[in-house]
């Protein structure tokens, strides 16, 4: 049994049709990648599922007491008081529960009867039981190390919710979500506001979930990680992949193969047939085979073509080569009131780095990019640009800068009001304003279409120094791609903030990590700095893992090796036993998937004799599924306390 089946979901929004009664299930450990540009449906899809949003048209509906958990993009306001206390206080039930518990404690003194009493008595017993059961499952212990793995201090779960900016409120509420731990994860864009070392964790505990999934994210690698299967809103429909972002692609790509493979083969023969109509048309004798060519083409349906999906297309325009060295920062100070941000700050950028910077949310980064594009002032210390540097920056506050009384054609084309507007509509035409869009008023842009006109304003504009604050936040996967694809041709100097780790991993030559007041440059991209801190954290591990010299080494080698063997014969058979349910497990899962494809046609049920054996197939494989996962759970849990006895 599907743990949710959506049956012919249809949304209208004025003349837009956003879902054209959409069908899909998703089974209890389904973990799914839901893609489509921007405006397609998604976000309007998970709102649905949420409850936030009703439907114009069909229903879903979920198995019996399963909960779905949902992170909008935008979060509302957080419950008052202290973040641990609005945590805790998110879980379905605990408020109750406490409730009860002192509407009961209260009636015990005043019970008229022995016999009320001992009913008050059990009531309380089995309530306190309860609780404590909760508090095991959804405790401050568990809150407090979901808290503290999404990058928050033990003095700031305990101040007000409230206080915090909208990065942090964000995580609260990603916080709130994990903690309830419901059957359906429903994600979107969790990643926006994590920094990089959050995004770590939260990629770790996602992971090790099996719970079911659907998420939205522009991160290429965080969904190709997380994910084994995409729905896709493609211009036929929504379309559901078995695989990940990679093998989806390849999918789509065979599809369209084939189908132009198709297309010309019946191209050919409608041409054969045309020419046979046309040259025996007058003749009585071949007047039947002429009639039967003309009915078969007016049957026959024509394959056609799919309609190519408009995607952002960047191109950055050529600026004057700059001097070798871009920046220079000397001696530089900031601080915001008591907090200091930067201490006697110094680097340098040289023409041609590709310079990723990455560090805790609050330890500079934007403040970094603010300071190069001299937005704010240093308080001590200097930054000094190099020889006939443009600077280009392009940041999300600046969306907010945009003129909301301004069509986007008048937005963008008062930066190069020496071009002709024709121009300025071909810029906005890659971004995907064409025809009339361009007049619309910045104040009525979604979001990812603000963003799209802050980057065309930096494209209008030649520079040979990008600076860019969270360039993919807002953008769809394929406008987050497409930028990649043209920063990696684009000649000028480049430093950017970003937890996009494809992003992040496709572009940088150097990371800066900002922290304690200092920038440690390290070459390489994000996962080469992984690595790097991987082995700094773990000095014996790596120091151990060289040869000692001599008698002494060889020793330690023979006892590694029996403690090796020790181990092997004491939790090996329990793994090679988690390793064949694994197999068996993967492998009721395909077939259950097959089976959930199959039956999503209803077609298949006007022939007993085909529906009989799948829906057999789907029970049996359902069954099988349930004692499975419950015996890998239980070796999982014996293999885990003895891993903890052997140290």
């Amino acid at each position: 049994m599907s743990l949710l089946h959506a049956r012919g979901l249809s949304v209208r929004f004025g003349p837009k049709i956003l879902l054209d009664e959409v069908s899909f299930a998703l089974g209890h450990h389904d973990r799914v990648g839901l893609i489509g540009p921007n405006g397609s449906g998604k976000s309007t899809l998970m709102k649905i599922l949420a409850g936030r949003l009703e439907a114009d048209g069909g229903s879903f509906q979920l198995v019996h007491k399963a909960r779905a958990g949902y992170l909008p993009q935008e979060l509302s306001e957080l419950p008052p008081g202290s973040l641990i206390d609005g945590v805790l206080g998110s879980v379905p039930g605990r408020s109750w529960l406490e409730s009860r518990i002192v509407s009961v404690e209260a009636a015990l003194p005043a019970a008229a009867t022995e016999e009320e009493q001992v009913e008050l008595g059990g009531e309380l017993a089995e309530l306190h039981e309860e609780l404590l059961h909760h508090e095991e499952l959804y405790g401050r212990h568990r809150a407090e190390e979901i808290l503290s793995g999404l990058g928050f201090s033990q003095q700031a779960m305990s101040q007000p919710a409230a206080q915090l900016s909208g990065g942090w409120k964000m995580r609260a509420a990603l916080a709130a979500l994990l903690l309830q731990d419901p059957e359906l994860l429903l994600l979107d864009e969790p990643t926006n506001h994590l920094d990089v070392p959050t995004l770590e964790w939260f990629d770790n505990f996602l992971r090790r979930s099996r719970k079911a999934m659907l998420l939205v994210s522009h991160d290429r690698e965080f969904l190709d990680r997380q994910i084994d299967r995409v729905l896709s809103f493609e211009p036929e429909g929504l379309r559901s992949y078995a695989g990940n972002y990679e093998r989806y692609l390849e999918l789509r790509a065979e599809e369209e193969t084939h189908l132009v493979a198709q297309a010309e083969k019946q191209q050919r023969r409608r041409a054969q047939m045309e020419a046979f109509i046309e040259r025996f048309r007058a003749k009585a004798s071949k007047a039947r085979q002429v009639q039967s060519r003309i009915k078969l083409m007016e049957k026959e349906e024509v394959v056609e073509l799919r309609e190519e999906r408009a995607t952002v297309r960047f191109r950055f325009p050529e600026a004057p080569r700059s001097g070798r060295e871009v920046a220079r920062i000397e001696g530089l100070d900031k601080s915001y009131g008591d907090k200091a941000i930067y201490r006697n700050l110094s680097g340098q950028i040289l023409r041609g780095d590709r310079i990723a910077v990455i560090g805790l949310n609050g330890a500079g980064k934007t403040t970094l990019l603010k300071l190069l594009a001299d937005e704010i002032e240093p308080d001590q210390g200097s930054i000094a640009l190099g020889h006939n540097v443009v600077v280009g920056y392009f940041a999300q506050h600046h969306t907010e800068r945009l003129d909301p009384s301004r069509t986007i054609l008048e937005e963008v084309h008062s930066l190069v009001p020496t071009e002709p507007q024709s121009w300025v509509r071909g810029v906005l035409g890659s971004f995907l304003f064409s025809g009339d869009d361009v007049d619309k008023r910045i104040s009525v842009l979604s979001g990812g279409e603000r963003a799209r006109v802050s980057l065309a304003s930096l494209l209008v504009v030649p520079s040979n120094f990008l600076l860019m604050d969270e360039p993919t936040n807002h953008l769809d996967l394929d406008s987050s791609e497409a930028l990649i694809d043209a920063l990696t041709r684009y000649q000028g100097t480049l430093l950017f903030v970003s937890h996009n780790r494809s992003f992040v991993n496709g572009l940088a030559t150097q990371v800066w990590e900002v922290k304690d007041g200092q920038i440690d440059a390290q070459p390489g991209d994000l996962e080469d700095w992984q690595r790097r801190r991987a082995a700094e954290a773990q000095p014996q591990q790596a120091e151990g893992a060289r040869a000692p010299a001599g008698a002494q080494g060889a020793q330690s080698r023979r006892e590694r090796a029996a403690e090796r063997e020790r181990r092997d014969k004491v939790v090996g058979p329990l793994k090679r036993t988690i390793s064949e349910l694994e197999k068996r497990i993967g492998e009721l899962e395909k077939a259950k998937k097959e089976a959930e494809t199959l039956l999503a046609d209803a077609a298949l049920f006007a022939d007993p004799a085909r529906s009989t054996p799948v829906v057999k197939t789907y029970q049996e494989a359902s069954r099988k599924l349930e004692e499975l996962y419950a015996r890998w759970e239980h070796q999982q849990e014996e293999l885990q306390a003895l891993e903890s006895q052997l140290g």
